[in-house]
């Protein structure tokens, strides 16, 4: 590659034979230019990655700037006016973001996380939901197509977070952007699809698992239903390529990383009553459940709550305590020693499973049976507690334990940080008319959502330090013990 065919210096090159080659300066991508010096051929080389942080960003100096506009809400045209750059550079950029924030997660979290082993993992996972802007694709305008606005794509972010240091380990997008309704009808075709159960279909993922085929027309009900079915997919191919993906899918998908990624003795997951999530979690750490080394509790809140009723639930909770406490004999006014205290006695006697017999042998059933968490917060007030796995092999001091650290402030923390952070993930707005939210500053294309969230979480994670009742002010990366310094956004720019 250095030189002509039939030089004499074939199979020489500068890395090995410098003397045999002159510099002949870089090229403006920085690229080495090396000259041989019998048959003057000239050749590149492309910079590495300790030469250069700036291989094809024409606008590299932008880049700082381009992240804080991204992580503190700025609107896509409102950027794009500050920072004198056109749409599609700015989602060039979005994206060679995204992939720094890779390339640093691969040293700073992968790598860490590998060496590092856990006694027992707390981890918090959660759903938010929110609607794409139904905007059609191109081509898609005209009179003819009125009324598609009215189609609502509802799309889900998974996240899970560790409970005590609120590292989040994933947030991923329910969505594949790459598949196209014709690999669908393709695939429809080839593995007939449409003649098998949703399990056994390749693309059972996808909200559309198979693309209908014609049956004869003397068939009315089924030639109703092929139209019904063939309508739908038409009207979603009019908007933003790529299907969404089954949450459950997504779910399992999700936890089957977060094991690969982290090593950890014993498993505790807490969420809410989500079937997707508890299914995922059942498949995933089946092993792990049957052995009692995973644990699945259940963070239940009432959402209709105003904020007047949780302060006065905050209160009441403290002084039921206190109270509790004095008429028990207990000595101490610490409200989460009473608590534990409180718990250990409770579970002397309640138990979450029941006990089921049959002629042949007797086992232990979920029982739908939560207790109210003696200590109430101020935004949510009570909550119900309950475990869907066997705790009968622990003593009430276990549970009690167990119990206390059961909430959802890990992947709230997250998810507030989404909300206030991402302009194209915040909350809707309402019409001027009062007909309803709007979503209009949503993004249409979940690809580009899914990049922004990885960007935040890599800020949120090793830039955002945060301060607890202990009076440390540490990032979740540093809680977590993957890294001892506070990073900020310039190291993950022009990370090398």
């Amino acid at each position: 590659m250095f030189h002509k065919e039939g030089c004499i210096n074939e199979g020489f090159t500068p890395f090995d034979h410098k003397k045999e080659f002159y510099k002949q300066g870089k090229s403006t991508s920085n690229s080495q230019r090396w000259q041989c010096k019998q048959c003057k051929k000239i050749t590149n080389v492309l910079p590495n990655r300790k030469q250069s942080t700036t291989y094809h960003q024409q606008r590299n100096d932008i880049l700082p700037t381009f992240a804080k506009l991204l992580l503190n809400k700025v609107l896509i045209s409102r950027a794009c006016e500050i920072l004198d750059i056109g749409v599609g550079t700015y989602y060039q950029k979005l994206e060679w973001l995204y992939r720094r924030c890779l390339e640093f997660l691969d040293r700073y979290e992968t790598k860490p996380l590998k060496d590092k082993h856990f006694k027992e993992m707390w981890l918090n996972t959660d759903k938010m939901h929110y609607l794409l802007n139904n905007v059609r694709i191109k081509g898609q305008g005209g009179s003819k197509f009125r009324g598609l606005e009215d189609l609502n794509l509802q799309t889900y972010i998974v996240v899970t977070s560790e409970v005590f240091s609120r590292y989040a380990f994933r947030s991923d997008v329910a969505y594949d952007w790459d598949i196209t309704f014709e690999e669908l009808a393709l695939d429809t075709i080839q593995y007939k699809d449409d003649h098998l159960n949703e399990f056994a279909k390749k693309n059972a993922r996808l909200d559309f698992s198979h693309y209908p085929q014609e049956p004869p027309k003397e068939k009315k009900e089924e030639y109703a239903q092929y139209t019904h079915d063939i309508n739908k997919i038409r009207h979603r191919s009019q908007y933003v390529d790529g299907l969404h993906v089954n949450a459950t899918y997504t779910n399992i998908a999700h936890y089957w990383l977060i094991k690969q990624l982290v090593k950890a003795n014993e498993w505790r997951m807490i969420s809410d009553n989500d079937s997707s999530i508890k299914t995922a979690f059942f498949r995933v750490f089946a092993k792990e459940i049957k052995q009692y080394d995973a644990h699945h509790f259940l963070s239940l809140v009432d959402r209709e709550k105003s904020r007047k009723r949780c302060l006065q639930e905050f209160e009441d909770a403290k002084q039921d305590l206190l109270v509790w406490g004095f008429q028990s004999g207990y000595d101490t006014k610490n409200l989460r020693k009473l608590a534990k205290y409180y718990l250990t006695e409770l579970f002397s006697r309640h138990t979450f499973h029941e006990q089921v017999s049959n002629r042949e042998k007797s086992f232990n059933k979920y029982a739908n049976n939560p207790i109210e968490h003696p200590l109430a917060s101020k935004d949510k007030g009570f909550h119900l507690v309950d475990c869907t796995t066997d705790l009968s092999s622990y003593e009430p001091k276990d549970i009690a334990e167990m119990v206390l650290e059961v909430n959802d402030n890990a992947t709230n923390a997250f998810i507030q940080q989404m909300r206030r952070r991402l302009s194209i993930l915040e909350r809707p707005l309402m019409t001027a008319r009062g007909e309803g939210k709007s979503y209009i500053y949503a993004n249409f294309n979940p690809k580009y959502a899914q990049y922004a969230l990885t960007i935040l979480r890599t800020y949120f994670n090793f830039c955002l330090p945060f301060k607890t009742a202990d009076g440390k002010k540490l990032t979740p990366a540093q809680r977590l013990g993957i890294t001892e310094k506070v990073f900020d956004l310039n190291d993950i720019i022009y990370f090398r």
